[in-house]
């Protein structure tokens, strides 16, 4: 099996898993839950997350540059996004979901290079 393939499903699994994660909110919380009174933009942007993981994951097979752009932007977006509405809210970011996102875009920083020279 090829490293850049390798690459794209470890980063497709996480896609799911975290689409998963955003979809069983949906389901407990029904899809206008305000997420703990968090500003009406936070509450679009997690919700269209249960639609973009997955989306991204499909195409990092099936369109693999624009799956990876994609991956990367939504990661990017999500931690940037997320350090400043913790910092907000006056919490810390040492918290597991927080600490899983950084290392998931840490991981995608340094290794999307393999899978975006493979699929010229």
């Amino acid at each position: 099996m090829k490293i850049e393939f390798i690459i794209r499903t470890i980063y497709a699994l996480c896609l799911i898993g975290a689409g998963l994660n955003h979809l069983i909110t949906i389901i407990i919380h029904g899809i206008f839950w305000d997420y703990y009174n968090a500003p009406i933009l936070s509450r679009l942007f997690f919700t269209s997350l249960t639609v973009l993981d997955p989306i991204a994951a499909i195409l990092l097979f099936l369109k693999a540059r624009a799956g990876l752009i994609l991956t990367f932007l939504i990661i990017l977006v999500d931690v940037i996004h997320n350090s400043g509405l913790l910092l907000y809210e006056g919490r810390t970011l040492l918290n597991d979901m927080f600490i899983s996102q950084f290392i998931f875009l840490l991981f995608v920083m340094s290794t999307i290079h393999i899978p975006w020279n493979k699929n010229r």
